[in-house]
């Protein structure tokens, strides 16, 4: 048995402080304040130095780790993940594959998931491909601009199997009822997002029923609908806000330059702490930063095809989001710990983590208030 004594223990919606918790098997056994719970005989004693203990994080968003694409090499990208307090990730693929490509990518992943260098591997994200191809970077190579037919979609949903717990999509695409009932059959526990999207809320709406409880990078990627000339509509954004089973993914940068601190509050304001999923959307890019962004160090860019730069995702981790969040919204550790483990490992169905609880997978984190990680467990081994 592991006891972590001297710890700032981090729980869903309070801290207990001058606390021990002890990990057996791989589990949380059992935890309590140091005065009250004393250590037995014959632990391994590992002392947190009054340092925060938190549930890993859960990154269900990012195609990239070490600035390295999940598609090209995920041993590297989990490992980066993992080093950053990640304890689970959804590798992310977006909507530049064929079909073929899509279903060697997901036999790959799903293959290390099996894997020690997979451990922190926790399912695949499907960015695409059917979202709007209006938006988005590298739009212009989107290939998925066509009808959506079974012979496309069934050879990569059958590969994912179970492993793809999320699906986003363009609820204004024709033909996605079809594709998102066949998806809802071979794997009821999918959930599906709204992303890349002009959708209006009744097109979002119709597609709850079946799973469909996320925007994607909230606020980013999404078109507008005015009715009237100097009017603004309602669309995307609107939708994810008025609904109160759907959470906000949000990238929340250094800059504020995805979203505005200011909107981060105003969605903080109506969805909650407890409707927010923070994401990194880690990308790989070698397009250098344009002109006025020489000092941003946590974006990607890309070329457009009028020769322009894009903002392209970013190189962020997860405890790096935190951070940003408690600095643009004032939400303490207990807040960020909150988006960023229990709300996505909720969403994503992976109920044995997320939170400091007796029985779940002892997959925590020791950091300081900055989010610098100091020590990473992952099924109660130090990878840290």
């Amino acid at each position: 048995m592991i006891a972590i004594k001297n710890a700032t223990l981090v729980m869903r919606d309070h801290l207990i402080p001058d606390a021990v918790l002890f990990i057996e098997n791989g589990l949380i056994a059992d935890f309590g304040e140091m005065r009250t719970t004393p250590i037995p005989e014959g632990c391994e004693v590992v002392d947190a130095e009054g340092l925060y203990v938190g549930p890993g994080l859960v990154d269900i968003h990012s195609h990239a780790g070490a600035s390295v694409r999940f598609n090209d090499d995920p041993v590297t990208a989990a490992k980066g993940h993992l080093d950053a307090g990640t304890t689970s990730v959804l590798a992310t693929l977006g909507y530049r594959h064929t079909t073929e490509e899509y279903v060697r990518f997901i036999k790959e992943i799903r293959a290390l998931m099996k894997k020690p260098e997979g451990a922190n591997i926790a399912g695949i994200y499907m960015e695409g491909p059917y979202i709007n191809p209006n938006f988005g970077s590298l739009r212009h190579l989107n290939p998925w601009t066509g009808a959506i037919v079974p012979e496309d979609y069934v050879p990569f949903v059958e590969a994912a199997g179970t492993d793809a717990r999320i699906w986003a999509l363009g609820p204004e695409r024709e033909g996605i009822e079809d594709f998102v009932r066949y998806v809802h059959a071979y794997n009821p526990a999918a959930k599906f997002t709204v992303a890349h999207s002009e959708a209006s809320p009744q097109q979002i709406e119709k597609l709850m029923p079946y799973g469909l409880c996320i925007g994607t990078h909230h606020t980013n990627a999404t078109g507008d609908r005015p009715m009237y000339p100097e009017c603004r509509g309602v669309c995307v954004d609107e939708a994810v806000n008025y609904n109160s089973d759907i959470y906000a993914e949000l990238i929340s940068d250094s800059m504020g330059i995805h979203v505005d601190p200011y909107m981060q509050r105003l969605i903080r304001r109506i969805k909650g702490d407890d409707r927010i999923i923070l994401i990194s959307d880690q990308t790989a890019h070698a397009t250098p930063n344009p002109e006025g962004f020489e000092h941003v160090d946590d974006l990607n860019f890309t070329f457009t095809a009028e020769g322009g730069i894009d903002i392209s995702g970013s190189k962020l981790t997860l405890n790096l989001a935190c951070r940003n969040y408690m600095k643009h919204t004032g939400a303490s550790i207990v807040d960020a710990f909150r988006v960023a483990s229990y709300n996505p490992a909720k969403v994503a169905g992976l109920t044995d983590r997320g939170e400091i609880r007796k029985g779940l997978r002892a997959d925590l984190v020791i950091t300081d208030h900055r989010m610098n990680i100091k020590s990473v467990i992952l099924k109660g081994e130090f990878t840290k």
